[in-house]
């Protein structure tokens, strides 16, 4: 159990929180904390003039232009740090100094080495550390799991997980120039292995335990300065598991469509997330989009929370880590989880250079 300084609060039951960052994920987390009956938001920060609107339009009563003002001006017992990568490990070091928890969006850093530092003056700081790994509290993600682990499939020699989306670009018509950073290899860290491979190395391990990577490949469909597209093959030795991974930011949404698939196939039978899709999914899905598009229409704010299929997983695995911190337990994805998806990350990276040096060697000597 990890021993966490609660000394800071002023109530015992009801946790406050600030959320560093409110763009879009940002302001999801805002609302998934306001919806919970024990968590206080008391203030949000971030350098856009517009988001610190929309936060104020969402309840919150003080915002700031910048995270580490909020973080000494407000009395916190968590924060949601919801900022590009390249700021996370700054972001904790201060909440580090204000001895504030944190749950970090995911990559919990750019590299293995930032997230050692990061957990390093966590630790030091007698601070908790979570990261939002959202997939593995997606409820088809979850159905999988149960139905694996229940042995409804016996043994399990190979599955295959596919993770797309449309990336940073977003669908055409594109309103407004996309955010700078994804595209930037030196602030994200990566490109689409590290965007969406990431959770799905988190799924992965959990689901059959500690992953080796045997081979890797990334490359590019548009012309970008970080890659969208990743292939990687894994390995699980605890269950003699082989994987394939793909993940790739080149394929435009279709909302409601679902754009992760997983595939269990077992001696004797198959498990797959599409199983366990709610009977109402896409009913659900559209209406709330169709809410949505009708709430811009009108200059309301659109429902960023709200029980849908996509959304109460970002609220579960917020509402796990604000019991974990309110209980003085370590969270249930927490720092070190984060680390060795980054990890596995780095190590498809390699290998995926590796290849290119071996087949540029051979283009040479042809």
């Amino acid at each position: 159990m990890l021993s966490l300084p609660f000394s800071r609060r002023t109530d015992s039951s009801t946790l406050t929180l600030g959320v560093l960052g409110v763009g879009n994920i940002g302001m999801v987390h805002l609302k998934s904390a306001r919806a919970m009956a024990d968590v206080e938001v008391v203030a949000a920060a971030d350098a856009v003039p517009d988001n610190r609107r929309r936060a104020e339009r969402a309840g919150v009563a003080r915002t700031y232009d910048d995270y580490a003002t909020l973080l000494d001006a407000e009395n916190l017992d968590a924060a949601v740090v919801a900022l590009p990568p390249m700021l996370h490990l700054e972001a904790v070091e201060r909440a580090a100094e204000a001895g504030v928890d944190v749950f970090v969006e995911k990559p919990l850093a750019r590299s293995t080495e930032e997230a050692e530092r990061l957990l390093e003056t966590a630790a030091n700081a007698g601070i908790a550390v979570g990261v939002d790994h959202t997939l593995r509290y997606q409820p088809d993600i979850v159905g999988v799991r149960e139905e694996y682990e229940d042995g409804a499939v016996g043994h399990v020699p190979y599955a295959s997980m596919t993770r797309l989306n449309d990336g940073p670009l977003g669908r055409p018509p594109v309103e407004s120039a996309p955010a700078s950073w994804p595209l930037d290899p030196d602030a994200a860290g990566g490109g689409s292995l590290l965007e969406l491979g990431i959770h799905c190395f988190d799924v992965l391990r959990h689901l059959f335990g500690d992953l080796e990577v045997q081979s890797a490949a990334v490359g590019n469909t548009l012309e970008l300065p970080v890659e969208d597209a990743a292939t990687v093959l894994l390995r699980a030795p605890e269950t003699e598991t082989t994987i394939t991974l793909h993940c790739g930011s080149y394929q435009w949404e279709e909302l409601p469509e679902v754009n992760t698939r997983l595939r269990l196939e077992g001696v004797t039978g198959t498990i797959s997330n599409e199983n366990h899709l709610p009977d109402n999914f896409y009913a659900d899905a559209a209406k709330e989009a169709l809410t949505n598009v009708a709430s811009r229409v009108t200059d309301d704010e659109p429902t960023v929370f709200g029980p849908t299929f996509y959304l109460q997983a970002h609220y579960r695995a917020l509402e796990d880590f604000c019991e974990a911190i309110r209980d003085g337990e370590r969270p249930p994805v927490d720092g070190e989880a984060g680390k060795r998806t980054l990890e596995l990350a780095e190590d498809a990276y390699e290998l995926a250079a590796e290849t290119d040096d071996e087949l540029e060697k051979l283009e040479v000597t042809r």
